[in-house]
């Protein structure tokens, strides 16, 4: 795994920190996410998505269903990223942004973190 890109997004005092990576294999998934638990101990989520050659996966970390997960997997497809993967660790800022603020949240982040 390598580490290609962080970028950090700020709204309504809530921070949403994407890492891009190259991966090779799903077995990176974890070892990343644990790391980012270390890293980050007081953030509320860290949902994800990757692309393997052979599988994908995603997962909105206890955020409402397919606020976070799934945009960030979708904005990967639409980009034909294969063998990569985007966490976006996120600390809450204590105002809820809602359904719909959460997901452009999310996608904003990592839309931002591939260019």
């Amino acid at each position: 795994m390598l580490l290609l890109k962080t970028y950090t997004y700020e709204i309504k005092k809530s921070k949403f920190i994407a890492y891009y990576y190259q991966i090779d294999n799903d077995d990176e998934i974890k070892k990343i996410l644990n790391s980012l638990k270390l890293e980050h101990k007081k953030a509320r989520h860290i949902p994800y998505a990757y692309i393997l050659t052979n599988t994908a996966g995603k997962s909105d970390d206890k955020e409402p269903q397919n606020t976070a997960g799934l945009p960030i997997y979708n904005l990967m497809l639409q980009n034909k990223l294969v063998n990569k993967a985007i966490f976006v660790v996120r600390y809450f800022g204590g105002t809820k942004l809602g359904a719909g603020n959460l997901l452009r949240a999310y996608l904003t982040a990592s839309k931002e973190v591939l260019k």
